[in-house]
């Protein structure tokens, strides 16, 4: 699973070929020992646990970057290499 982005002691990545499991688009994300699934489309929880801070810099962190994620998500589902994407600062 590779990382496409860290920041504020959180780890984004994001799976290949993983459009099965959700149906959409997302980022796993990891912070401490908590672990979630974040839509990429409206930053919703899929799955897991994060702190309520940490969750809403990750949903703040995907707004900025939609598109970037979007088109990162593309090409894992055809399992092709990504693009890192800036953290949040």
């Amino acid at each position: 699973m590779p990382t496409i982005s860290m920041f504020y002691g959180i780890l984004v990545a994001m799976m290949f070929e993983d459009n099965q499991r959700h149906g959409l688009a997302h980022v796993h994300v990891r912070y401490a020992e908590h672990k979630a699934s974040v839509a990429i489309v409206d930053g919703c929880m899929l799955a897991g646990n994060l702190p309520l801070r940490q969750l809403r810099l990750v949903q703040a962190w995907i707004e900025i970057h939609r598109e970037e994620l979007l088109a990162d998500w593309e090409l894992a589902i055809a399992g092709e290499p990504l693009f890192k994407i800036p953290p949040l600062q």
